[in-house]
This record gives C-alpha cells, sequence and structure tokens, in this order.
C-alpha cells in the first residue's frame, strides 16, 4: 500500500511539473528532462532515491549485487565515461543508459576525463589525477588557444554520446568535473571566477548552446568537506558556477562522514535547489536522514556496498519507507 500512495503523490506532483518553483536551468530542457525533474522536486524532503554506480566494464554488476542480496534494484543506475585508460567505452555506456531508462530506471553520467595536455591512454595517477600549471589553466580557459583546443576535442566526443541518449529520449544526471572542490584530480581547487566555474560554464554553453543537449540535468558534485593533509576539500561556495548553470547539488560522501555543518553549507548555497548524495561509501543511517532530510537520492560507488557496509544496514536502507527503489520510480517516470 505504500507504494502505491507514494506513485499517487509523485505523479500528482510530476502533472502539476509547470508550478514547480524550479524548472531547469536549460530553458530548453526535453520534456523527459523536465518530468524528471519535477519527479524529483515532488519528492524532496519525504523520501530518498536508491542508486547505484557500475563501472562502465561491469555495467550491471552492482546494481545486480544488491537486487541478490536485498530483493529489490536501486533506481538509479550510474556509470562513467572514463576511457579506461585505454579504451572508450562509451558505446557501451550508451546501450546500456538507453536500456535502463525503457526499464524505467534514472540514468546518471560522470566522467573522470583525462588532463587535456595528454594524449590517450590516460593514465590514471599521471593524467586523470595529474595537474595543471596555472599558466595551463589561463590557455585552457582561453578560447582558441591550443590546449582550449585539444580540451573541446574532448568534450565533443562525449556530447556525440550524450546526443544518442537525447535521440533516444534519454534524460541524464549529469555530473561533469566531480569533487572539484578536493585536491586528487586536474580540474580540483581551482577556485574562483576564473577557476573551475569558469570551466564548467564553458561545457555547460558547448553543450547547451552548441550542441543543444537539452536532455542533461546539471548536477554539482562537491566532495564532501575535510581537513585532511594532501587529502583536503574545501568549501562548496568557492567552487560553484552559479544558481544559472546548475539543477541539483550534491556531496560525496565516504566514511560516514555526514557532518551537519557540511550538510547546512551545501543547503544554503542550494537556496531551494535539490540536493543529493552523489556518491556515498557508507549508507546513511535513519539518524543521518532525519538530521538531513533533503537528499533526493544516493548513489554507492561500486564495491562499497559490501566493503563498507554491513548487509543489515544494506537491507534496512532498502527496506525502509522512505526509501523508493526501482519498482515504485519506474512505475512513476514510465506513467503517461
Amino acid at each position: 500500500m505504500k507504494k502505491y500512495l507514494v506513485l499517487i503523490i509523485c505523479l500528482f506532483a510530476v502533472f502539476k511539473a509547470s508550478a514547480q518553483s524550479f524548472e531547469p536551468v536549460n530553458k530548453n530542457a526535453s520534456p523527459e528532462a523536465k518530468k524528471l525533474l519535477a519527479f524529483l522536486y515532488s519528492i524532496k524532503g519525504k523520501y530518498i532515491i536508491s542508486g547505484q554506480h557500475n563501472f562502465n566494464t561491469q555495467l550491471n554488476t552492482y546494481s545486480d549485487s544488491v537486487y541478490a542480496k536485498t530483493g529489490k534494484y536501486p533506481a538509479l543506475w550510474g556509470s562513467d565515461f572514463i576511457w579506461d585508460w585505454k579504451t572508450d567505452r562509451g558505446q557501451d555506456v550508451v546501450n546500456e543508459a538507453i536500456k535502463k531508462w525503457q526499464d524505467g530506471y534514472i540514468v546518471t553520467l560522470m566522467w573522470h576525463q583525462g588532463r587535456p595536455t595528454d594524449e590517450p591512454p590516460f593514465d590514471w595517477k599521471q593524467s586523470i589525477q595529474g595537474k595543471l600549471t596555472d599558466a595551463q589553466w589561463t590557455e585552457l580557459t582561453t578560447p582558441n588557444t591550443e590546449l582550449n583546443k585539444r580540451w573541446l576535442a574532448q568534450i565533443d566526443v562525449v556530447a556525440g554520446y550524450l546526443k544518442q541518449l537525447q535521440d533516444a529520449h534519454v534524460p541524464v544526471l549529469w555530473r561533469p568535473y566531480h569533487e572539484m572542490n578536493g585536491v586528487w584530480f586536474w580540474w580540483g581547487n581551482k577556485k574562483g571566477t576564473d577557476g573551475i566555474a569558469k570551466l564548467w560554464k564553458m561545457m555547460y554553453d558547448r553543450y547547451t548552446n552548441y550542441f543543444h543537449l537539452n536532455n542533461l540535468i546539471w548536477v554539482f558534485g562537491a566532495n564532501g568537506i575535510r581537513d585532511i593533509p594532501m587529502d583536503e576539500a574545501y568549501s562548496y561556495k568557492d567552487y560553484y558556477p552559479g544558481a544559472n548553470y546548475v539543477d541539483i547539488l550534491g556531496a560525496d560522501v565516504y566514511h560516514f562522514d555526514y557532518e551537519q555543518k557540511d550538510y547546512n553549507e551545501l543547503k544554503q548555497l542550494a537556496h531551494g535547489k535539490l540536493m543529493a548524495l552523489t556518491e556515498t561509501g557508507e549508507l546513511p543511517n535513519q539518524a543521518v536522514l532525519a538530521a538531513q532530510p533533503e537528499w533526493a537520492y544516493f548513489m554507492v560507488w561500486t564495491n562499497f556496498l559490501w566493503s563498507d557496509n554491513t548487509l543489515d544496514r544494506v537491507k534496512q536502507v532498502y527496506s525502509s519507507p522512505q526509501t523508493l527503489n526501482h519498482d515504485v520510480v519506474g512505475a512513476a517516470l514510465q506513467s503517461k
């Protein structure tokens, strides 16, 4: 009975989408993107959607593992356009994302992008976790420079994959340059208006105004703030591109580091926009969700579901009345 009551509430909100306080930042957003965003607003503060990340070499391994252990499938399916250090598996991701959407899953995609100064294959440590000098960053973010052109060539490849998803009417929770407030990726810890905020706006402009990718819901996925030498992550506000470029504000939270002060800071920055746990290691328990009710969804990172959570914890979260799994979410999204 609970599932169908939830479904009625969600569908009512979806059909009232025009009355939502927050439309997509892209004014030309596709009908599917608008409907998905409206659905997420309909559960805001009341429910949380379950989600699971899968490597692009194992596109269903971890979602299937959830079902094997709990009897329930996560409602959110995630993967990565990472070029696997050697191979571009983007077409595999596209094909699976289309299947997942047609089967009633929400799709979220990200990209561990190789450093634009490098040629593929992109080494994890040397490239993806490499560094750019201040001069290189300035060149990267200056139109028509050589490094800027190399960056455009990279992002245009992924734009082609996202265009296939748009043609298949698949909306995507698009999470570029994740954990940008941390120090471990080449795009990380670039503060201020000329930092990652500028690069984000450049991608947004390219994808929205040049490629007309209207199926994207833009997710700002920062890392939880932490003070760990050589592994720091700083205040969200110094990296935020602004409300005109972001639909959902998220945090990646590991080690059960659900700090209330961090949640409050992100909520203040969001000004009513949606918030999400864009990556998690340890699942949030009922006490966390009671104190932090506005997380719209969580996405567990691959095998962290089992390496960092007990089976009882996973079963409790997936069976909670507050958690919406694939059965309910799929029915809501596929309704007319």
